[in-house]
């Protein structure tokens, strides 16, 4: 499970990349989505392949910044996190931890 996670966790980056560096990036057909909040401001979209690589998009309507985080037993501590946000100059950033 922990390989797993360690996987994701690099799935992400290489999903942000492109993000980042393509202006007509074409957008993943991903088969599964649910909202995670009742007021449906927080979208997840995922897939995964035959070899377990698991893709996801996460759409957040927010000013500021947003915490996405994998944890095999749902709780903070050893979690994987992912944290993104745009900058007052308009500017993107992502953070691994």
């Amino acid at each position: 499970l922990a390989d797993l996670f360690t996987r994701i966790k690099g799935t992400l980056l290489f999903l942000f990349i492109p993000c980042l560096c393509s202006g007509k990036a074409a957008p993943p057909l991903l088969r599964f989505s649910s909202f995670l909040d009742p007021s449906n401001m927080a979208y997840l979209r995922w897939d995964h392949d035959e070899q377990e690589m698991i893709i996801f998009e996460l759409q957040v309507r927010t000013p500021g910044w947003v915490a996405f985080g994998f944890s095999p037993h749902g709780e903070l501590p050893g979690s994987d996190i992912v944290i993104g946000g745009v900058f007052p100059n308009g500017s993107i950033y992502f953070s691994v931890s």
